[in-house]
């Protein structure tokens, strides 16, 4: 029989995403949010240094992201397991010692930097996924499938080959107007 306390926690994790960037205070960020005005669906880059991270084990996981615009100081706090945000990347990453940098609101220009720290970049970014675990639920027939790599790649290889096509197309469009213009006119 499962407890309560276990029957929830199972409940909260089927609410994670299953993989998401490893987020740290100090780090300077790109969160990209779908943005929903009426009918269309866009989304929107914010882009600012991390100032406060909460419950990063928790479905309820969250970033506070501070940026200053125009002279005025913009926070926002994102929830990071949360179907609008769309990804996460890691730009820079700062050298901190507290997990609070409250103190970064009342600093501005050189004394609000943060002393840099290298990383792998490409490796803090690249969130890969166990496919064996992960499954989509197409919402309107009720079907799981599973993503594979190999369904990533034959993506990918059907974007160039689009892409090709579209290039060669072009080509052939540009020598006929080539031709057309180097007709003599009578």
């Amino acid at each position: 029989m499962i407890s309560g306390f276990e029957l929830i926690k199972q409940v909260n994790d089927t609410m994670k995403k299953p993989a998401v960037v490893a987020v740290k205070s100090g780090d300077t960020v790109k969160v990209y949010q779908k943005i929903k005005e009426g009918d269309k669906e866009r989304v929107q880059m914010f882009r600012g240094t991390v100032i406060r991270t909460d419950r990063m084990q928790s479905h309820t996981a969250r970033i506070t992201v501070r940026k200053v615009a125009s002279g005025v100081g913009v926070e926002k706090s994102f929830l990071i397991h949360s179907p609008l945000i769309e990804k996460i990347e890691v730009m820079a990453r700062g050298k901190v010692r507290r997990n609070n940098l409250s103190y970064l609101r009342s600093r501005s220009g050189k004394s609000a930097r943060l002393t840099g720290m290298d990383f792998d970049r490409q490796a803090i970014n690249d969130v890969t996924v166990d496919t064996s675990q992960v499954t989509t639920e197409n919402k309107t027939d009720k079907k799981v499938e599973a993503i594979t790599p190999e369904d990533e790649a034959n993506k990918e290889a059907e974007k160039t080959l689009i892409a090709e096509e579209k290039t060669e197309e072009v080509q052939e469009e540009k020598k006929d107007v080539k031709e057309d213009s180097e007709e003599p006119a009578e």
